[in-house]
């Protein structure tokens, strides 16, 4: 049996790890990247001894074959990419990322990640808050990210760490140096504080303090994607509660609403798009996407079938990245659109792998938050908050990959495959109750 101590570490180290893919650029901006690079050998170490000393499950039969696929045909794309030194690195962190998400997935308990989980986006929202009164009150300029030359008085806006805008009512842009990124933490961590606040596993108090500031914090970003991402969570979050009151024999009227509800949105997104986009205070090309997905549709269709090669991030000293995404003095290293990037890169192969991978995850997810769970006795049990988190975090990264492409990298790739992994061994597991 673990000691307390040793599921101390564990914790501890799956805190690390979840605040390092969610706040990336942080490490990046503030030690560099020889600096990110020595703290994910040594977190990447600590997961490798980890794995090795907690000796989870590696049943086949409790993985998604979808996720496996999809990590082959990404490593099996080496042998046609364009750029093989830059898919080596992209192949390379991919299966990285992968590994810490096995770590999480395998060696914690649910009750555990939902707290790691919890504890880094606070570390996240706090570090972002402070560090943005420090500017705002003692700095009063906009802040550069250290160790970086950019050999120019005019530096693009997007390049600052923060602008210091926080007393001028935002956007805010925290430790992770953007504005959507944080917002979008901001909303992770929305979901996972009400969850925790309505499963009552912490202090009514301390866990109503923080779920104000996380929804400070996503006020103050003024993000567009994410407000859109907030809408989407919201409406799948009450389809999920309705469906729960039905119960399991009364739901086709749930699913006949939710069917229509997408058609009808769809269509008055199509009919009133020039009024969204004046209300979210977007221009008519959607920041520069417009122009990026026409780029990105031409170079797939050039390779239409297998792809250019996996690469994750794009490199941008490579064929045929340079120069492909520039806007205002910005090279943009992502399709701004994951299912874009995967077509991009593995072509229709792999839209169709990571669209298997992505609905089988959703469609686990939706069942483990709609259905009463199952006892060892066959009973069935009541229904628990805790049960929705995988499908609202799904629902927000599947937002969120309509309008940027961190669902295939870092935080976001991470959180796919711990849902995907989680959520099968949960369905594994009731499949071969007595």
């Amino acid at each position: 049996m673990p000691s307390v101590q040793s599921r101390f570490v564990v914790r501890t180290l799956a805190t690390l790890v979840f605040f390092s893919v969610l706040a990336g650029q942080f490490w990046r901006n503030l030690l560099g990247w020889w600096g990110y690079g020595a703290i994910v050998l040594i977190i990447g170490a600590g997961i490798v001894i980890g794995l090795v000393r907690l000796k989870p499950d590696w049943q086949w039969r409790r993985f998604p074959k979808s996720l496996i696929a999809f990590l082959g045909l990404a490593t099996l794309s080496l042998a046609w990419t364009n750029y093989l030194g830059a898919s080596l690195i992209g192949v390379t962190l991919q299966w990285v990322t992968t590994l810490a998400a096995l770590f999480l997935a395998l060696c914690l308990t649910w009750t555990e990640l939902l707290r790691t989980l919890g504890a880094a986006l606070r570390w996240v929202i706090g570090l972002s808050l402070a560090f943005e009164v420090v500017v705002g009150l003692f700095v009063r300029q906009a802040v550069l990210p250290f160790w970086v030359d950019y050999g120019t008085d005019k530096v693009p806006q997007a390049f600052y760490w923060s602008r210091g805008l926080l007393f001028h009512g935002g956007p805010i842009e925290g430790i992770v140096a953007n504005r959507n990124l944080l917002g979008f933490l901001a909303l992770l961590a929305v979901i996972v504080f009400a969850v925790q606040l309505a499963a009552e596993t912490v202090r009514r108090g301390w866990g109503v303090a923080w779920l104000s500031v996380a929804t400070l914090m996503l006020v103050l970003t003024r993000s567009a994607t994410v407000s859109l991402a907030v809408v989407i969570v919201g409406v799948v979050l009450g389809f999920a509660l309705w469906t729960r009151r039905r119960g399991p024999h009364r739901r086709g009227v749930v699913y006949l609403t939710a069917a229509a509800s997408v058609v009808g949105g769809t269509a008055a997104l199509v009919a009133f798009t020039p009024q969204i986009l004046v209300l979210l205070g977007k221009s008519a090309d959607l920041t520069g996407r417009m122009g990026i997905w026409r780029s990105v549709i031409d170079l797939a269709g050039q390779r239409p079938v297998q792809g250019w090669g996996w690469v994750s991030y794009w490199a941008p000293w490579a064929e045929p990245f340079k120069g492909l995404a520039e806007r205002r003095g910005v090279v943009y290293l992502q399709a701004h659109n994951a299912w874009l990037d995967v077509w991009l890169q593995l072509g229709v192969l792999g839209l169709i792998v990571f669209t298997a991978l992505v609905l089988s995850t959703l469609w686990r997810s939706w069942f483990l938050a709609v259905d009463r769970p199952r006892s060892t006795v066959g009973d069935t049990e009541p229904y628990t908050v805790s049960s929705l988190l995988p499908l609202l975090l799904l629902a927000a990264l599947l937002a969120q990959s309509l309008a940027e492409s961190r669902l295939l990298i870092e935080s976001g790739w991470l959180l796919l495959v711990v849902l995907a992994v989680t959520t099968k061994r949960a369905q594994s597991a009731v499949q071969t109750m007595p």
